[in-house]
């Protein structure tokens, strides 16, 4: 199993977020060591300044936090984030219509963000599991891994609540092997970390990144007295 910092996409996403906030958190990812930074789209440029010579990849939010913005919309902020140093787009499905079942336009509008990315960058698909059946998460996860994307993701963090692993291990044994599950939401503390990774999470959105850290630490050192 890969290291615990590397299934981090430490995360600021809260429409107070200023400047100072993003420049700590490129630096926590930075000290941390940790997979990526996720923001919104008018902090990638700032991000990308200061994470130059580090490993720390940034991904972006897009239609976020509710996904009902049109599907040019969507390219556009794709394509502004990618040009101003996004690796990852983390974009939100169109949620009315996945309960509707407008499966074609859910579908054509993450295809339509899949390929404004081409080989720049790598389409994580927000679904926000709190609002779906399991039904609408399953034909979700199909219609991610038919687009092309290559992470189904839990939630917005901005809902009625976040990741669960019972939604993770159904998002797992839905993709298989070839897609990739990020939990996002609500997870604070390294018990449910490990839940979620345990259920199949292979990332981990969180604002928490650093104390569930210094948690895992703590407890190294616990069993090593």
């Amino acid at each position: 199993m890969k290291e615990l910092n590397q299934y981090f996409d430490h995360t600021i996403l809260k429409s107070e977020a200023t400047e100072e906030d993003v420049i700590k958190l490129c630096k926590e990812a930075k000290e941390y060591g940790l997979y990526a930074v996720c923001v919104n789209s008018s902090y990638v440029a700032l991000a990308k300044k200061n994470l130059a010579g580090s490993q720390v990849k940034i991904a972006s939010v897009v239609g976020f936090p509710l996904g009902a913005c049109t599907t040019a919309t969507k390219v556009f902020e794709t394509k502004n984030a990618i040009e101003n140093g996004a690796d990852e787009i983390d974009m939100v499905i169109h949620i009315g219509a996945m309960k509707e079942g407008r499966i074609n336009y859910v579908l054509t509008d993450i295809i339509a963000v899949v390929e404004a990315c081409g080989d720049k960058a790598l389409v994580k698909v927000i679904l926000e599991t709190c609002l779906l059946s399991e039904d609408d998460i399953i034909e979700a996860c199909l219609l991610a891994k038919n687009a092309g994307a290559a992470f189904v993701k839990t939630s917005t963090g901005f809902s009625v609540s976040g990741a669960t692993p019972e939604h993770v291990a159904l998002m797992k044994k839905t993709v298989g092997s070839t897609v990739q599950v990020k939990a996002s939401g609500g997870i604070r503390d390294l018990k449910t970390t490990l839940e979620m990774i345990k259920a199949g999470a292979d990332r981990i959105g969180a604002s928490a990144s650093v104390s569930i850290l210094k948690e895992a630490e703590e407890l190294k050192n616990k069993r090593t007295v």
